[in-house]
C-alpha cells in the first residue's frame, strides 16, 4: 500500500504504526506526503524506529567510560574522546556497527585508532574488557548518583573520596545527618536540594518517558502482529494516549489460539522475566530497562471492547459506562449489551468506534480520553479536529554546532528537507548560556550570514535566523533590540535562577514576553520530566499576557519537556494563543521530537489552525512577524 491508498495519518495515534496506517492492520508504508506536493516525509527518518541494540548498548558503554575517567580523575582529553565516540555511535548516519565489526571506520571523523579497536572488540564481542575492568573499580550503586539532578563526575568523586558515597541510600544518610552541607563544595542549600532531588526520583519511580519505550512499543507490535494466530493488534493503556510519563505497556491481540500467543510472547528475545502467564493474560519485564508490560489475548468479538477498556483513562470508562446504562446498556472489557435480559442480544461491534456510535457519540480519539469534557463535546458535535503529523510544514528552536547542536547548518537543512519540511528555524543559544557555548552579538551576525547566503541555494526550502534568548533574572533578555530586530524570530527562554518565587518568575516571564520582538517563549516551565520539577511560575497568568501580547508559546517537543503541558493549552487555545511545535533538536536526528510535540499537541486538543508552523511557506512570515508589526 502506498501513501494516500487509504491512508490517514495519525487518525487515532495508537502507536508508532498507527500514526502511518490510520488504522488497524500491518504497517506498510514509511512515506507519506507533507507540505508542498513534490515534498514527502520520510517516517522511517522522523518517526521512533527500534534501533539496533549494541548501537545504543556501545554508545552506553563509551558514555561510561567517560564517566569513569571522570571519576578516577584521568586527563579530560581521554574523557572527551569518550563521550564524542558515544555520541558518533549514536548519530552516525550509515551502520557504524558493522563498519567496526569489519574494521572500517577510517575516514569517520572523531574516532581514531584506539577508539576504533575498542569499538571492534564491542561489535565482534558485545563487550569491552577496558570497560568492564574499569567498572570493577567502582560499587555499582555508584551510578545511580548520576541521575540525581544537580550532581556531576566531580561532585560524585568528592562524595565519594571523601565521605565513602557509595549509593543514594548513602548520599541520602549523609545530607540527612548534615556531613554533606560541610562538604567543601557543597553546604547546606546544596544538601537540601539534592534531598528534594532524590525524593523527586523515589516519586516518580518506575516512570518512563514516552522516548524509553517507543521503539519497544513498535517492537511488540511488529513481534505481535507476526505471529500466524494474530487477526488484530494494538497497544493500549496511557501511551496510546499520548501520556508524558508511564509506568507499564499494554497490549491487546484478537486470536482464535490465545495460549500459543502468550507463550511466544514470554518467550520472546525482548522479555527479561516473566511475572504472569496465564490463559489469556502475560505480564513481563522487558530487558529494555526493565519495563513492565501486558497482553492480552481476547477472541475477534471482544477486541474493540477490550482495547476501549484498556486504553482507558479510568475516568473515561466511568464516565462512558454512565452514559451507557442511560442509553439502556452494560458496558464492560467484553461486551456491550442491553440491561434488559429479556430484549434481543446487540449486533457484533466490528470496532472500537462502533462502541461510541452505539452509545450515541461520534469516535472519541485515544488523546482526549481523560474526561475532560470531551464526552460533552463530542454529544454536542464539538470535537476538535486534531492536529496530524503531516499538518506541519516547518518548526522552529533548533541548534547547530555554533553553540551545543552537533550538526552544521547545512546539515540541519539538509536533515529538514530529507524530512519535507519547507522550512527550518535556527535558534541558538545567547552569550548568557555560556556553559552551551551560547554566540554573541558577532558570532550571531556571522550565521545570519550564513544562513542568508544558504538560503540563496534553495529553490522551495528557507532557513529562518532567531536565536534562543536568555530571559536574564530580572526579565530583560540577554541581546539589545536592535540584534533581535535583525532577526526572522526569537524564542526567549529560561535557562538559569529556576528559584525564585512564583510572584517573582511570573513576572520575569511576562516582563520578557512584553517585548516587541520576542516571538515565542520557549519550554514555559522549565521541567524535565522524570528528573526536574517545573519552577513555580503562574500559568495562567503567562497565558493571559501572552494573549494580550501576541506572543506564541512554544509546545517543546523533547520528550523530556513536553512544556507547556498538555493540560494547559485548551486554556491557551480560549485565549487565541497560538503555538509552534518545535523540537528543540540538537541534531538531525532531534527532529524526531516532532513526532512527541504531535501528541501532546492532539491531547491539548490542539487543531491545525491552533500551530503556526502548520502553515506554508509564504504564509509562515507574516505569522512570524505579526507581533512587531
Amino acid at each position: 500500500m502506498l501513501a494516500g491508498e487509504g491512508w490517514s495519518a495519525f487518525a487515532g495515534a495508537d502507536s508508532v504504526c498507527e500514526l502511518m496506517r490510520g488504522g488497524e492492520g500491518g504497517c506498510y508504508s514509511r512515506i507519506f506526503k507533507l507540505g508542498a506536493p513534490q515534498r514527502r516525509i520520510n517516517l522511517s527518518s522522523l518517526l521512533p524506529r527500534p534501533q539496533m541494540p549494541d548501537r545504543e548498548a556501545t554508545a552506553a558503554i563509551l558514555d561510561e567510560i567517560a564517566l569513569l575517567m571522570e571519576l578516577k580523575g584521568e586527563n579530560p582529553f581521554k574523557t572527551r574522546a569518550y563521550k564524542t565516540g558515544a555520541e558518533i555511535v549514536r548519530t552516525h548516519s550509515g551502520d557504524i556497527m558493522k563498519l567496526a565489526a569489519e574494521g572500517d571506520l577510517k575516514g569517520i571523523k572523531g574516532i581514531g585508532d584506539a577508539l576504533a579497536q575498542k569499538l571492534n572488540e564491542i561489535a565482534t564481542t558485545e563487550k569491552l574488557e577496558f570497560h568492564q575492568n574499569l567498572r570493577a573499580e567502582f560499587p555499582e550503586g555508584l551510578f545511580d548518583l548520576f541521575e540525581i539532578q544537580g550532581l556531576g563526575a566531580k561532585k560524585i568523586k568528592a562524595l565519594h573520596d571523601k565521605l565513602a558515597v557509595s549509593s543514594i541510600a548513602d548520599l541520602k544518610t549523609v545530607c540527612e545527618d548534615g556531613r554533606v552541607a560541610e562538604l567543601s563544595g557543597f553546604g547546606k542549600k546544596t544538601a537540601e536540594k539534592v534531598l528534594e532531588a532524590i525524593a523527586y526520583r523515589e516519586s516518580n519511580a518506575g516512570r518512563f518517558r514516552q522516548n524509553e519505550v517507543a521503539a519497544s512499543v513498535e517492537l511488540i507490535e511488529e513481534f505481535l502482529r507476526a505471529h500466524p494466530h494474530v487477526s488484530r493488534v494494538s497497544v493500549a493503556g496511557s501511551y496510546r494516549r499520548g501520556k508524558e510519563t508511564l509506568h507499564d505497556l499494554d497490549f491487546i491481540v484478537a486470536t482464535k489460539k490465545p495460549q500459543d500467543v502468550l507463550d511466544a510472547f514470554v518467550s520472546a528475545d525482548f522479555v527479561e522475566k516473566i511475572v504472569v502467564h496465564g490463559k489469556t493474560k502475560a505480564s513481563v519485564h522487558l530487558k529494555d530497562q526493565g519495563i513492565p508490560a501486558d497482553l492480552r489475548a481476547v477472541d475477534n468479538e471482544s477486541f474493540p471492547f477490550a482495547l476501549q477498556y484498556f486504553t482507558g483513562s479510568k475516568e473515561h470508562n466511568v464516565a462512558l459506562r454512565g452514559r451507557a446504562l442511560k442509553h439502556g446498556f452494560t458496558l464492560n472489557e467484553y461486551r456491550l449489551a442491553p440491561t434488559d435480559e429479556s430484549a434481543a442480544p446487540l449486533e457484533t461491534l466490528p470496532d472500537e468506534a462502533d462502541i461510541y456510535h452505539k452509545l450515541g457519540l461520534p469516535p472519541i480519539d485515544p488523546a482526549l480520553r481523560e474526561n475532560t469534557g470531551e464526552i460533552e463535546a463530542a454529544e454536542d458535535g464539538n470535537l476538535p479536529n486534531l492536529v496530524t503529523l503531516e499538518n506541519l510544514r516547518g518548526t522552529f528552536h533548533n541548534h547547530t554546532t555554533a553553540s551545543d547542536g552537533k550538526a552544521s547548518l547545512a546539515e540541519m537543512a539538509a536533515a529538514a528537507q530529507d524530512l519535507g519540511l519547507q522550512y527550518l528555524g535556527i535558534a541558538d543559544h545567547s552569550k548568557a548560556s555560556f556553559q552551551a557555548n551560547g554566540l554573541d552579538e558577532a558570532r550571531l551576525e556571522k550565521q545570519v550570514e550564513e544562513i542568508a547566503a544558504l538560503n540563496a541555494g534553495f529553490d522551495d526550502f528557507r532557513l529562518f535566523s532567531g536565536t534562543e534568548c536568555d530571559i536574564l533574572k530580572d526579565g530583560s533578555l540577554d541581546f539589545s533590540d536592535a540584534t533581535l530586530a535583525s532577526l526572522d524570530y526569537v524564542v526567549a527562554s529560561i535557562h538559569n535562577a529556576f528559584t525564585l518565587s512564583e510572584k517573582d518568575m511570573t513576572a520575569r516571564i511576562i516582563r520578557a514576553i512584553e517585548n516587541p520582538h520576542v516571538t515565542m517563549l520557549g519550554h514555559l516551565t522549565g521541567r524535565l520530566l522524570l528528573k526536574r520539577e517545573p519552577y513555580a511560575v503562574d500559568i495562567p497568568a503567562v497565558i493571559e499576557a501572552a494573549a494580550a501580547t501576541g506572543t506564541i508559546i512554544e509546545l517543546n517537543a523533547s520528550p523530556w519537556r513536553l512544556d507547556m503541558d498538555w493540560r494547559w493549552w485548551k486554556l491557551a487555545k480560549e485565549k487565541g494563543v497560538k503555538t509552534s511545535i518545535n523540537p528543540d533538536a540538537h541534531s538531525p536526528e532531534g527532529l524526531q521530537n516532532l513526532f512527541y510535540g504531535v501528541r501532546a499537541a492532539r491531547k491539548g486538543w490542539l487543531e491545525r489552525s491552533d500551530v503556526i508552523n502548520c502553515l506554508p511557506l509564504g504564509q509562515i512570515e507574516a505569522a512570524l512577524a505579526r507581533k512587531c508589526s
